[in-house]
């Protein structure tokens, strides 16, 4: 899939994410191109950091997404949850980060409010 048809749209502001899991996917492009306006604005206001820096975003070279798991999330959905495994290197080291995120959907519209690292 390409980046225009899987995120392009969502980051350029568009169209907005119909699911979490969606919602998911488009962040973590936006980690990969280190657009920390998109990731802003897709964070729930009671939990988003006043900044977020990507500065050291040199030293990743970003892998792969893998969806684990989805729970509720879907369009009519008011809240869900999406486990997912990121894969990078970090100054050459492979890590890899697992996280159960949450997600609510406030007027329309799907927003990260947390997640826990596992």
């Amino acid at each position: 899939m390409s980046y225009a048809d899987c995120c392009g749209k969502y980051h350029d502001g568009e169209v907005w994410p119909e699911t979490a899991e969606q919602l998911m996917r488009t962040r973590y492009a936006a980690y990969v191109l280190g657009d920390v306006n998109y990731l802003l604005d897709t964070w729930h206001a009671t939990t988003r950091p006043p900044a977020l820096n990507l500065d050291d975003q040199d030293s990743v070279q970003w892998l792969g997404l893998t969806i684990v798991r989805v729970e509720s999330g879907a369009v009519t959905d008011s809240d869900g949850i999406v486990e997912f495994v990121a894969r990078y290197k970090l100054n050459g080291k492979a890590v890899r980060m697992r996280e159960v995120s949450r997600f609510v959907r406030e007027a329309g519209r799907w927003l990260y409010v947390d997640g826990v690292i596992e």
